[in-house]
């Protein structure tokens, strides 16, 4: 399912427009990640727990060139599914 698939389905369920029903899909995502940013957790109730992820930075190496090349630190979203979406997925 695309971003797009998504707007067509909200907006059949929820008898909205595909302006009204972007606006609203685009409105969640960009909460989810301005609070990523802020490095806050988001919790969706039976779906599951947007967090962030923080990686030190190592030494790694350019496989072309075999050099040593250094990474810096980051931080990375990771997604924990909740346990109602894994029943639901395995059919239980």
């Amino acid at each position: 399912m695309t971003k797009s698939d998504l707007i067509d389905a909200v907006a059949r369920k929820a008898s909205l427009t595909q302006d009204k029903a972007s606006v609203l899909v685009n409105a969640i995502f960009d909460s989810v990640v301005d609070a990523l940013k802020k490095g806050e957790r988001t919790e969706l109730r039976n779906f599951g727990n947007f967090t962030i992820r923080k990686y030190p930075a190592y030494t790694g190496r350019n496989p072309k060139t075999g050099a040593s090349v250094k990474v810096g630190a980051k931080r990375m979203p990771f997604f924990k599914v909740g346990l109602e979406l894994k029943k639901k997925v395995d059919g239980k």
